[in-house]
């Protein structure tokens, strides 16, 4: 089953006085350690100032734990077998389109500015050999991805939890 993100960008009544709410995708394993895909809201931002003097703007922090930040260029007919997740990493493609498959057999594609919070590191192999997701190159342009990894311990059967 291929699914595509809903809209990325703030819903809420006025941008202006309603915090926004920011999509992304969570791959997360349940507690048999089989992989899934939720379609996830960030929310609860709070308007404050961030960088004085500009005026405020909508913040919401999602952790102080930050490991590295790493960039990617898959080339078109990039496919990588199944795997975990070397660690809790958000990946935002900067360019071109990807697509990530959890173990139940869920496929997402994700294009410029769209968001995956990977969280399978408790996945464990099932009867067919896949643990955690594949992942590849969608088009025929390289794909490049943004990863920041962060040392947050995994947690199972918690969709949507960042």
């Amino acid at each position: 089953m291929v699914k595509k993100t809903e809209d990325s960008v703030m819903h809420g009544k006025s941008a202006e006085t309603s915090s926004p709410t920011v999509g992304y995708w969570h791959l997360w394993a349940d507690e048999e350690g089989v992989t899934h895909q939720n379609s996830c809201r960030l929310e609860a931002f709070e308007k404050k100032t961030f960088a004085p003097p500009s005026p405020d703007m909508w913040v919401k922090r999602l952790t102080d734990n930050v490991d590295d930040i790493t960039i990617l260029v898959l080339q078109p007919g990039w496919s990588g077998g199944w795997h975990r997740n070397p660690r809790a990493q958000w990946i935002v493609p900067l360019a071109g389109a990807w697509f990530v498959e959890s173990m139940d057999g869920t496929r997402v594609e994700m294009g410029p500015g769209e968001a995956s919070f990977g969280e399978d590191q408790l996945a464990r192999p099932d009867a067919e050999g896949r643990e955690g997701h594949r992942s590849g190159v969608v088009g025929e342009v390289p794909c490049v991805l943004m990863l920041v990894q962060v040392s947050d311990p995994p947690t199972a059967g918690r969709p949507c939890h960042p």
